[in-house]
């Protein structure tokens, strides 16, 4: 992913990460942390985000629907079509900083790693989508995807239709996670087996250096 990222005002931060690595849990710290230091912020997800992209995951996460993989594909980047032309980037003209739970790469690692659909078209079809927009900095939550699942479990809560797929099918994402975060400078991995505090510490230290950058 090559950065088309320019004349933007605010930073633009993603967390990736197998099911049950934290993601949810520490975008909300970062932002509540963010917040108290007088740092402009918006949050949002994938797929999700304004209201049309919302309701594309209802349909994605639903576990009683029988979903092609390109069907599959099509639906996360219309939603993300959404998201970047209604959210993220007007947000970031405008001097916001946006934290956005999942993103294209997401796309690279589910799509292209755990269902096998061919690399080029699956690119250049969410370069379409994003119009090129790239993260500034993105947090990979590192984690077995057993050790994930177990907190899922934990939680007690219903597993969604991405949820259900098989272990190995989490073990490819993985995977492409970490081929991707050695490949990419802005990737920043994080051991999510570690102390939730130690994670937070490591995390708001690396995006406020991102985010002071940027002024």
């Amino acid at each position: 992913m090559k950065s088309c990222n320019t004349g933007f005002l605010g930073s633009f931060i993603t967390f990736e990460g197998v099911e049950g690595a934290g993601k949810s849990t520490r975008c909300r710290k970062l932002i509540r942390s963010l917040e108290r230091s007088g740092i402009s912020v918006l949050h949002t997800r994938e797929p999700g985000g304004p209201p049309a992209s919302e309701r594309i995951r209802s349909l994605l996460l639903d576990p009683e629907l029988l979903v092609s993989p390109l069907t599959e594909l099509m639906l996360y980047l219309a939603s993300r079509a959404s998201n970047v032309d209604l959210v993220i980037r007007p947000a970031l003209q405008e001097g916001i900083n946006v934290i956005c739970e999942r993103y294209s790469d997401a796309t690279f690692a589910y799509q292209i790693g755990g269902r096998g659909l061919p690399e080029k078209p699956v690119k250049d079809a969410d370069s379409l989508a994003t119009g090129g927009l790239v993260p500034d900095l993105t947090i990979l939550l590192d984690l077995d995807p057993e050790e994930g699942f177990a907190r899922l479990r934990r939680q007690g809560r219903e597993k969604d239709r991405i949820e259900l797929e098989k272990i190995s099918f989490h073990r490819r994402v993985r995977q492409i996670y970490l081929e991707l975060a050695s490949m990419e400078a802005r990737y920043f991995v994080i051991d999510a087996a570690q102390e939730p505090d130690l994670q937070d510490r490591l995390i708001e230290n690396r995006v406020m250096s991102i985010i002071l950058r940027q002024k």
